[in-house]
């Protein structure tokens, strides 16, 4: 019998649905304990650092070990389990399905928490929501006094990922745009690389679990400007029947075609930010103050995104000269040349 791969989550949580949709897609055996936070059983380790999902692997000496942190565990994942990669073969589509990802990962997150906490009626429904998806069987007063302290709570950390009155123009208006690059893009062959998902397909996907369905504003800004992206969320929940070929990735002409409109999103507002903040972390300065898309932009620095810039650059760094050629030529224009230069 085939062992069980376990990780710890939560509904709400866009990482822990972007990871159960890539292991149904890779036809991984896994378990998911819907406990937000809680170990799913007496005895079972902590991370280092309480993210979601956690997930728990054997350390090979009969024991677990708790992992967080999505994109290198899919890179895991990737060596420890044969056929149905979500990783292009082609190392420069490898390297934009990397930055893909990043943006998706860190960018488009900075959205999701937006749109939960700064309008009334998305922080209304999220309250709750929260609450009911670890503990569905709790008092209903007693959850609506929980949702009422947790909703406080992400409300006031809401300045954390960059969310204020200053960015929020930038951060909506980013998001509406992304919903229509996305409607044209995936009319291509039906993903983001091609015509099978990649890391950054379930990226995007678990973003759009929560922007695209649970959160009012932004779902009602979802569905007048693309029905099609919409569904496309849907589809993604499960993909484990679908049957992907060698050649179903995008050759050179094609993405330099299909990628051209997301990669300059990209270097529109996620270049800008990760240059500031990390010249910011570099100074060890706690926030900073930058431009993106012609309007201020002011948040607390963030450790984390300028080692995403670090690896992002490494990554670009391991191409061969020919390959990096290639990349330029994509990102040429763009903007995304920033990052590299």
């Amino acid at each position: 019998m085939t062992e069980l791969l376990e990780l710890m989550g939560a509904p709400g949580s866009p990482y822990t649905r972007k990871m159960v949709g890539l292991l149904r897609y890779r036809r991984i055996p896994f378990q998911v304990s819907w406990t937000a936070g809680r170990p799913p059983r007496p005895g079972y380790p902590v991370p280092k650092v309480p993210l979601l999902p956690t997930f728990y692997f054997p350390d090979g000496a009969g024991s677990l070990t708790a992992v967080t942190d999505s994109t290198p565990i899919i890179r895991r994942l990737e060596r420890d389990h044969a056929g149905r990669s979500v990783i292009p073969t082609d190392p420069v589509l490898s390297f934009l399905n990397d930055l893909i990802e990043d943006y998706a990962d860190e960018w488009l997150t900075k959205a999701m928490f937006h749109f939960r906490w700064a309008h009334k009626a998305d922080h209304d429904n999220a309250g709750p929501l929260l609450i009911y998806w670890s503990q569905n069987g709790l008092d209903a007063d007693a959850a609506m006094q929980m949702a009422e302290k947790i909703s406080k709570r992400q409300f006031d950390r809401l300045y954390v990922v960059g969310s204020n009155q200053v960015t929020a123009q930038t951060i909506e208006s980013s998001y509406e745009r992304l919903v229509g690059i996305l409607d044209a893009l995936l009319q291509k062959r039906g993903f983001v690389l091609g015509a099978r998902p990649s890391s950054a397909d379930f990226a995007l996907y678990g973003q759009l679990t929560q922007l695209a369905i649970v959160e009012p504003t932004s779902a009602a800004i979802t569905v007048a400007r693309s029905p099609r992206v919409r569904a496309w969320v849907d589809l993604m929940e499960d993909l484990s029947g679908l049957d992907p070929q060698p050649d179903d990735w995008f050759g050179a002409d094609a993405a330099r075609e299909a990628l051209g409109p997301l990669l300059a999103e990209i270097g529109r507002v996620y270049a800008p930010f990760l240059l500031a903040n990390a010249e910011a972390v570099m100074a060890g300065e706690t926030q900073f103050k930058t431009e993106i898309d012609g309007r201020a932009w002011t948040q607390p620095s963030f450790p984390y995104q300028a080692k995403c810039l670090k690896w992002l650059r490494e990554g670009y760094d391991g191409l061969s000269g020919n390959e990096r050629g290639s990349v330029d030529a994509l990102i040429a224009g763009t903007g995304c040349e920033a990052i590299f230069t």
